[in-house]
């Protein structure tokens, strides 16, 4: 006797299940013997590569899952049950308002307001450096200029921009290329690669004119999107009781420190 479709169907979810949970394991050891490795020049980007195609894998298991499982999510909807909350189909205006206002906190969309320009085209440093040479401008579309209006009052700002270059696929644990024997969660990294890829960097003010500021060097590449900018305010945006969080925990990483923040050192 044949399997009906829906036992198919389960059983490749049991399946695939298991095959990006067995993946992952796989991904994570070799993060940890990437990690292990040291400065192997022939060996590592290999070895990166090879964690690159695993994570695409890992990927489009998600995928082929979460399309498996497209009509059960829809049947709970349809059942009005979802993770455990019972909804009430005889909706009032009160209900409908609440609905609204719960579906544009789930969706939303930003603009790009600008261009940032800079000498990188395939490549940047992992944090801006105030001596950078080269020209960087943060260009404001026209019709935000009046938005720079006492800008020039303060000395740094924060840009923040989208990172629309990066391919590489998500992953909850990474290996910092700066540091790569840590293994740590994508939020305790300054990683390009996240859930909502936007960036920010601190920069100093060179002069603004028009639409166009000045600034020192950015790390980020030639025609960046820009989303936002906002004032460095003294104090506020000053800690000083802030440190280097797992960093300290890593064996010469004042030595890392000096190379990430671009300092020349003799040793």
């Amino acid at each position: 006797m044949e399997m009906s479709s829906k036992s198919h169907e389960d059983g490749l979810k049991k399946i695939l299940s298991y095959w990006l949970g067995h993946n992952n394991e796989h991904i994570n050891d070799m993060k940890r013997w990437l990690a292990k490795i040291g400065e192997d020049r022939y060996t590592i980007p290999e070895l990166e590569k090879a964690i690159e195609a695993s994570e695409m894998v890992s990927l489009h298991f998600r995928r082929a899952l979460l399309a498996l499982k497209r009509d059960e999510i829809k049947g709970e909807i349809q059942e009005g049950e979802v993770h455990g909350l019972t909804v009430n189909h005889k909706e009032d205006a009160g209900s409908s308002k609440s609905k609204a206002i719960e579906s544009s906190r789930n969706s939303f969309s930003m603009s790009q307001i600008g261009t940032i320009r800079t000498p990188y085209e395939n490549d940047a440093p992992y944090q801006p450096i105030e001596e950078d040479d080269g020209s960087f401008q943060v260009i404001i579309d026209p019709k935000y200029s009046n938005g720079l209006y006492k800008l020039e009052t303060f000395k740094y700002i924060y840009v923040i921009y989208l990172i629309d270059r990066v391919t590489r696929p998500y992953s909850d644990l990474i290996a910092p290329s700066w540091i790569p024997c840590a293994n740590v969660g994508i939020f305790a990294s300054r990683s390009p690669v996240r859930p909502n890829r936007i960036g920010i960097s601190i920069v100093k003010i060179k002069r603004i004119e028009d639409n166009t500021v000045f600034t020192t060097g950015l790390d980020v590449f030639d025609g960046t999107p820009l989303l936002d900018i906002k004032p460095y305010i003294k104090d506020l945006d000053s800690k000083k009781d802030a440190n280097y969080g797992w960093i300290e925990e890593v064996n010469g990483w004042e030595h890392m420190i000096l190379h990430l923040k671009g300092i020349p050192h003799d040793y």
